[in-house]
């Protein structure tokens, strides 16, 4: 993998999924998804949007959506490259999460990324039931077509739930919880650490937040690099900001809007 490819996977994947990018045999010390805290309610309508920079050069834009849709939670992100960067390397992805509100578990995760030339659409959808995930993969520039079947245990979130279902849960500096994310059919655990209270400047303003730093026991960036995410030291949890510093530069999110309709 090309440093500029390990880049845009990061970009692309909102942060997280970087620690998620090898396969990792699940501990056994580790149990199922903790359910969301009492009292806690996933957003109705939330939009968020970051700006994206690498380095001290702006790369690109994100935009989250949280909605309900029924006893489920739908997430839609998009994520676009623009300046310098777009001129470089195009970039203009899309992921959906739907998932239980009650217990946090993903019935279906959708991409489809225009990265370059590489153009590939792919579904996940899991069945608790059966005990197995079926995950569909369409390769948009020439046609082809796969689908592969494997077993999933237990109740799982993905990758781009994982960020915001964090939110449903106790964030105390000091603590940890653990969460079982999935992708492509692999399931790490990923240990979210709550480490301090800080002060957290964006566009959309001034916020007391926690810093949580994810810890994957396999990735990519295992020993190169880490993760940080801010959320706010509020019931809300907001992420307003998340930043990826590895050996070839740092990628930071920024909140720079919050909009509930």
């Amino acid at each position: 993998m090309t440093t500029r490819t390990h880049g845009i996977r990061i970009f692309c994947a909102l942060a997280l999924a970087v620690l998620l990018a090898a396969p990792a045999a699940m501990p056994q010390q580790y149990g199922q998804l903790p359910p969301p805290r009492s009292g806690y309610s996933f957003p109705q309508r939330q939009t968020l949007t970051y700006s994206v920079d690498w380095r001290v050069f702006p790369a690109g834009t994100a935009t989250i959506r949280l909605e309900s849709i029924g006893e489920n939670e739908r997430i839609t992100a998009n994520a676009d490259t623009m300046g310098a960067i777009n001129m470089l390397f195009h970039v203009s992805d899309h992921f959906q999460s739907i998932f239980d509100r009650q217990r946090g578990c993903t019935y279906q995760f959708g991409k489809q990324t225009a990265e370059g030339r590489r153009q590939i659409s792919s579904t996940l959808k899991l069945d608790y039931n059966q005990g197995k995930s079926t995950l569909d993969e369409k390769n948009l520039v020439n046609g082809q077509t796969k689908r592969l079947e494997a077993p999933v245990r237990g109740c799982v979130t993905d990758l781009l739930n994982g960020i915001f279902y964090a939110s449903s849960q106790p964030i105390v500096p000091g603590h940890s919880f653990a969460l079982p994310i999935v992708d492509a059919q692999r399931t790490i655990y990923v240990t979210m650490k709550a480490e301090s209270r800080e002060e957290i400047k964006t566009p959309m303003g001034t916020f007391h937040t926690i810093r949580v730093q994810p810890i994957a026991e396999a990735g990519v960036v295992k020993n190169r690099g880490n993760i940080w995410i801010w959320y706010t030291d509020d019931e809300r949890h907001i992420p307003v900001q998340m930043r990826a510093r590895l050996f070839w530069g740092t990628i930071t999110f920024r909140l720079t809007g919050n909009e509930y309709k």
